[in-house]
């Protein structure tokens, strides 16, 4: 059996959703009116708020199946490894000279933003080692990482000294230094994404055998982890710098607080939040019937080039703001525009996944 026939179509549905769902962040981004942050909750709106909150589960699952992909492609551990880190390493390199085009048309001034694809590069490139050693070692390693690093949410980079550079890469959001007329700033500190790539990896395991077996377990699992998110986040004792309260608007914007979880970096509650019902999700779509449904289609495409989208839409996205006026529209608009921007990528999406299809080069996989 090759690999493309050891495909698992439920983890590539809900990687395509996913990602279609962070294209709606983006246009959020682009088009939205919105003069406020959408998880403020002195000034945001229930709909702004769960527009936001949707695209929470973006990042963590897509560095999770990132994790699952690498075990699930059954290479040799020598040839995973030197694959993990040749694209990791392109995945850093991709981040600093595209991605940050496709967000400011900027090529040597500007601010650069070290965000997700770097994070995903460096993540791959740790899990480069990490997948010589046991799988229960590399299962305890990114658990302890998401776990523990709240722990040291209390230091702060400005206290560091020389330290403060490496803070910066590894628990905490900010700037880092200026390179000429660029200002670097790190978005996504490397911990704990790294734990979540190497829990992902670890979860793969979980995925082999009799198809039903699998359902239970991961379904399980996934209720597990919510019910932890539910309880610890209730007790307000740790894993989250901002304890939920009693919100002066009333109950639903208290729900909201007890939803509002850190993402920068990602706290161990945000973590669970987002990966518990994701879990759940993966389960119940694990079906030949959904994933041969009408409505799964353009997911499974998207889930089988999740790059390929990423690197497209973005671009995409800016220019059509630039063309039709940045910042102007209504939450509804945002939302029209989303759907027209996947409906125009559907296309070359397609394209690509049949081309991986077709054509086993190597540099393909690097996409």
């Amino acid at each position: 059996m090759n690999r493309a026939n050891q495909r698992i179509e439920s983890v590539d549905l809900v990687r395509g959703i996913v990602m279609a769902v962070m294209a709606l962040d983006h246009v959020r981004h682009f088009f939205s009116s919105a003069k406020f942050e959408p998880t403020d909750l002195a000034q945001t709106t229930p709909a702004f708020f769960a527009t936001r909150w949707m695209t929470h589960f973006c990042a963590p699952v897509f560095m999770l199946l990132a994790g699952t992909g690498a075990f699930l492609s059954r290479r040799p551990k020598s040839e995973l490894a030197k694959f993990l880190l040749t694209r990791g390493l392109w995945l850093v390199f991709v981040e600093v000279a595209y991605v940050r085009i496709g967000w400011s048309w900027q090529l040597f001034s500007g601010e650069v933003m070290l965000q997700v694809i770097w994070a995903l590069g460096w993540s791959m490139v740790a899990l480069s080692a990490l997948v010589f050693l046991p799988l229960r070692a590399i299962a305890l390693f990114g658990l302890a990482m998401i776990g523990l690093h709240d722990a040291f949410d209390g230091v702060r980079a400005e206290g560091l000294g020389s330290f403060k550079f490496v803070w910066r890469l590894v628990h905490e959001s900010g700037p880092l230094l200026m390179v000429g007329a660029s200002k670097i700033y790190v978005a996504y500190p490397l911990v704990p994404w790294m734990g979540v790539m190497a829990v992902g990896y670890a979860f793969g395991a979980l995925l082999q055998g009799e198809v039903a077996l699998r359902r239970r377990r991961v379904a399980w699992l996934g209720a597990a982890v919510l019910l932890f998110f539910v309880v610890l986040r209730a007790a307000n004792v740790y894993g989250e710098p901002h304890p939920w309260s009693s919100q002066p608007r009333g109950a639903l914007f208290t729900f909201m607080s007890f939803l509002n979880c850190s993402k920068y970096p990602p706290s161990l509650l945000y973590l669970a939040m987002t990966l518990g019902p994701a879990l759940l999700a993966l389960a119940a779509l694990d079906r030949p019937a959904v994933a041969q449904s009408r409505i799964a289609q353009p997911f499974l495409v998207l889930g089988r080039v999740p790059l390929f989208f990423y690197l497209v839409h973005l671009p995409l996205i800016h220019a059509s703001a630039r063309v039709v006026g940045e910042h102007g529209y209504g939450l509804g608009a945002v939302y029209v525009v989303w759907f027209v921007v996947l409906a125009v990528l559907y296309g070359p999406c397609h394209w690509f996944a049949a081309l991986k299809r077709r054509n086993r080069s190597a540099w393909l996989s690097y996409l």
